[in-house]
């Protein structure tokens, strides 16, 4: 156990963006190869060029497959899945051919994962509007990844020091949320959550915050009866399943209690209600995870930054803690299967 050192696929993201750079920033870590043993999976020529504007003077080195790796700091390994001509693409600049590429690594890193030639991965940041350009119908890596695992509950976490939310609701407009929120996605969300706060981070008996949906959680009705009608029906189902959940709660003041100990997650009702909060605490250091898939996927909590791509501006940080955190999970994995248990 002391030597298991778990495989992390590190996908680059958009080859334009700030992907490539901030993992090589990332992999001057000798601490990331104690934990674990980190493949990129990308584009060779993106990560030379990538190299050359960071300063880096790591050495890079193509694999054909998870095994051949050398996993040695100041060496990294990568799959390179595409060769684009690095004459025909800039730097903030996507394109039809780099958006295929994004796709393609995604997909070839989840079905590595599928298979247990890795443990988990790690993805960079991708441009969305591009993915649909390349020809792609999903809004994201979390849609993606569930129909690619053949998944259909799934809930994404923000997990950081401090805190960590939940959503119930994703990439939809606001105006629709009242609409599609219903008493079952909302107890399958806490389900989901509970689930991997004990099995993936380890908390016993977890305690989980339920954010309302209107200002003052409704206030008895008086500013909507969702809470009344949806939310709380569907936190005493949950109850009855054993879960140690609480609310519904103002939204107000619910993550400041959450950030402070009190609760050790927030489920929320919709994308930017628990994103804003999110985001203001653990900005730089946030990681993006998608629970309920029956593989471990970590993620960055930021953008391509086109503005920055090429400038060696980019800042590895929530990268780092990705990584930290999937080699953490595939190790309690691990752990679990060892002991004849199922993660």
């Amino acid at each position: 156990m002391k030597n298991h050192r778990p495989v992390v696929g590190i996908t680059m993201g958009d080859p334009v963006g700030i992907g490539s750079e901030i993992i090589l920033l990332a992999l001057c870590s000798p601490l990331i190869y104690k934990i674990c043993k980190p493949l990129v999976i990308g584009d060779i020529r993106c990560l030379e060029t990538a190299k050359k504007c960071i300063g880096s003077n790591l050495d890079i080195k193509t694999v054909k497959d998870p095994d051949s790796g050398m996993y040695k700091c100041g060496c990294v390994d990568i799959l390179s899945i595409s060769e684009l001509d690095q004459n025909k693409i800039s730097w903030g600049k996507p394109t039809v051919q780099t958006g295929k590429a994004m796709v393609n690594y995604i997909t070839a890193a989840t079905d590595m994962a599928i298979c247990g030639k890795i443990a988990a991965i790690v993805t960079c940041p991708v441009n969305k509007m591009s993915m649909h350009a390349a020809g792609s119908k999903f809004n994201g890596h979390t849609e993606l990844l569930a129909e690619r695992t053949k998944t259909s509950d799934f809930v994404m976490m923000l997990a950081g020091g401090k805190l960590r939310v939940t959503l119930v609701t994703i990439h939809i407009p606001l105006k629709s949320v009242s609409a599609v929120l219903s008493k079952k996605q909302i107890l399958q969300t806490i389900r989901i959550t509970g689930r991997a706060l004990s099995e993936r981070f380890g908390f016993e008996n977890p305690k989980i915050a339920v954010a309302g949906l209107n200002p003052h959680a409704g206030e008895g009705g008086l500013f909507g009866n969702e809470e009344e009608n949806v939310i709380m029906p569907a936190i005493h189902n949950a109850r009855q399943e054993g879960f140690n959940v609480f609310g519904p709660f103002p939204a107000d003041t619910i993550f400041y209690h959450a950030a402070n100990g009190r609760y050790d997650v927030v489920v929320c009702m919709y994308h930017d209600q628990g994103l804003i909060p999110f985001k203001m605490i653990h900005f730089t250091d946030g990681v993006n995870t998608t629970l309920g898939l029956p593989i471990i996927r970590t993620s960055v909590d930021h953008g391509t930054a086109y503005d920055i791509a090429g400038t060696g501006k980019a800042d590895p940080g929530s990268l780092i803690a990705a990584i930290n955190m999937a080699a953490d999970h595939a190790g309690r994995a691990y752990r679990l299967l060892e002991q004849g248990k199922v993660a």
